[in-house]
């Protein structure tokens, strides 16, 4: 598959031939659907808890004499029906995080690239660089480039002034081609790659 290469201001910059392995698979929802989920279970926090009958303060005294009250032979009003009483079935600290096989996740990542593609979403730049730190000036080229909700992937080190740059932009992100990730993908209308992002795409899936 040939995609066209584009410089930061707009302009054509000739054009690179990428994997269909990678970018012309026929995407699958269902591989894309898992990974998403396991992500996001993966960070969610599940620091919740509520206190359960043995962990609130209360008396253990009977409080009702056994018989002649008309009511139940209650012992302890830490139970769950009493006012004050722990939660019967409460939620506890625990990891929401689930196994995905690594060969899922692999694909998961292939096919939303190809899905990218397929739905000519990806836009291939020359490099992700700026001579100095100023969002105005960058702001403008993503105008040009007809970006305003995007994830950009850089080579293994990003341009420290060109990250400074895109700190500030709403609905723009940019990672190291190590942190390209499936949730942060489908989050974005529009996925840019520099060359060195293809390369090292097509070396870590070879």
């Amino acid at each position: 598959m040939e995609l066209q290469v584009k410089t930061l201001e707009g302009g054509a910059a000739g054009s690179i031939t990428v994997s269909d392995e990678i970018f012309g698979l026929d995407p699958r929802t269902d591989l894309i659907h898992r990974v998403v989920r396991w992500q996001l279970a993966k960070r969610q926090a599940g620091t919740h808890k509520s206190l359960g009958r043995s962990e609130v303060s209360g008396t253990t005294k009977k409080f009702v004499r056994q018989k002649g009250s008309g009511g139940a032979r209650h012992g302890n009003r830490k139970a769950p029906q009493f006012r004050g009483g722990g939660k019967a079935f409460g939620p506890v600290v625990r990891d929401h995080a689930h196994e995905l096989p690594k060969k899922v996740r692999v694909l998961g990542l292939k096919h939303v690239l190809s899905a990218k593609a397929k739905a000519n979403s990806i836009v291939i730049v020359e490099d992700a660089k700026a001579a100095e730190a100023k969002t105005k000036a960058l702001k403008a080229q993503f105008v040009s480039l007809g970006l305003n909700s995007a994830l950009i992937i850089d080579g293994a080190e990003l341009d420290q002034n060109f990250a400074l740059a895109t700190r500030n932009i709403p609905n723009v992100d940019i990672l190291p081609v190590q942190g390209i990730n499936v949730y942060d993908i489908m989050r974005a209308h529009t996925l840019v790659l520099t060359k060195a992002a293809v390369s090292a795409l097509e070396e870590r899936f070879k």
